[in-house]
């Protein structure tokens, strides 16, 4: 291991030691679930691991909160999209339902499609929701994100490669 990877694990592990519980509390708050908080609190530190610029930051409270908002804002995300698809399954007579292991298949399949998309700009990830959820058409989208039809199509474009990864990965 380097001196610059020995730094920055030190400075992981200050962070980690100083404001472990502190973030926890903050999770807490947010969260029903002391597990699932916990869970969070040890991703943001992982994180922090995975960042190879990490500087000693001089507001260390505020950039655990910012790392760890968005881990919630993405459990949340996750969370929904799985409660709604149990929701339509349990719509489904007995005999189709998938089974157990199917069920779990498409709940990654789901969460990899989120991910994906979630990697998008805000405007590229709304027209491709707009037009494969709510079925919107390009002159309609257009207009309701103030774009041309032709950035719309760009935009659907993108969408459609994210979901192809989810399926069958990055093409060669």
């Amino acid at each position: 291991m380097s001196a610059g990877e020995n730094i920055h694990n030190e400075l992981v592990g200050l962070l980690y030691r100083d404001h472990r519980e502190w973030l926890l509390a903050w999770l807490r708050k947010s969260l029903s679930c002391p597990q699932r908080a916990a869970d969070l609190g040890q991703d943001t530190f992982v994180r922090l691991l995975g960042r190879p610029d990490l500087q000693a930051p001089r507001e260390p409270r505020a950039l655990l909160t910012t790392i760890a908002r968005g881990l919630l804002i993405d459990h949340f995300r996750r969370s929904a999209l799985e409660r709604t698809y149990l929701e339509e399954l349990a719509q489904l007579p007995e005999a189709q339902q998938p089974s157990l292991e199917e069920q779990a298949m498409a709940l990654d399949a789901l969460r990899e499609v989120d991910r994906l998309l979630g990697q998008l700009s805000s405007k590229a990830r709304a027209a491709f929701l707009y037009n494969r959820l709510d079925g919107l058409g390009h002159g309609e989208i257009a207009e309701r994100l103030g774009v041309s039809v032709s950035r719309v199509r760009q935009y659907l474009a993108q969408g459609l490669r994210q979901c192809y990864i989810a399926v069958h990965g990055e093409p060669q």
